[in-house]
Formats: C-alpha cells, sequence, structure tokens
C-alpha cells in the first residue's frame, strides 16, 4: 500500500472504502434511469458520466463575476436526471457561488440551519 505507517494505510483504506460507497450510489441511480429509459446511451456508466459532468465549469470574466463556461447538454442533463437535478438547478447554484465568490465569503456554510435558500442535500 506505500504507506509508512499503520495510522495512514488506515485512512488510506476508509478513504476508499467512502468513495466505492460513493460509486456505488452513482451507479445504482444510473442504472435505474437506463432501465427507464427507451435507449441506451453509452454515457451513462459511472467514469463516462463522471466525465461529462467534469465538463461543468465556472469562468471568471471580467472583474469578479463567474458564469458558467458552456450551456448544460443534452447528456449532462439526462445525468443530472438521474440525480434529481434539472438544468435550472445547476444554474442556481452556479449564480449562488459567484455571489459568494464576488463578496469573498467562504463556500463552506458554517451553520448547516443558516441556509437561507431552502436547498436540500443530496444523498
Amino acid at each position: 500500500m506505500r504507506t509508512p505507517d499503520i495510522e495512514n494505510l488506515s485512512a488510506k483504506i476508509f478513504l476508499e472504502f467512502i468513495a466505492l460507497i460513493i460509486r456505488n450510489r452513482i451507479y445504482n441511480l444510473l442504472k435505474e434511469n437506463t432501465i427507464s429509459m427507451d435507449k441506451r446511451y453509452n454515457y451513462m456508466d459511472v467514469p463516462a458520466a463522471i466525465r461529462k459532468l467534469e465538463q461543468i465549469e465556472m469562468v471568471r470574466t471580467n472583474g469578479k463575476s463567474y458564469r458558467l463556461d458552456h450551456a448544460i447538454t443534452k447528456p449532462q442533463k439526462i445525468i443530472l436526471s438521474s440525480f434529481g437535478l434539472e438544468k435550472d438547478d445547476i444554474i442556481k447554484e452556479a449564480e449562488k457561488i459567484s455571489r459568494l465568490l464576488a463578496d469573498g465569503e467562504s463556500l463552506m456554510n458554517t451553520d448547516p440551519e443558516d441556509d437561507d435558500n431552502g436547498t436540500e442535500e443530496i444523498a
């Protein structure tokens, strides 16, 4: 495992376990959505879906404002629908992040009950 001591090995195995749980959840959500669809798409497996979703990125425009670099594509919409998200959800979150970055605030909310927009976490 190439770790100097048992604590590092334990932490590495724990992180791999958490990553496996997340990957399995993504796999199951994509599989459920694929079963309900008429056509099978090549991007509905975990590695391809992650590659498609990695293309959603924000860029800094003139000044301090940030915006989505590209529009959300049809494959990305289909993948996001597997997770119960829509294009509008991504746009709203991007605008929220842009406002926070423009104000110089932290992206991490210190008080989870202080979230004023009523969004919920995705399991």
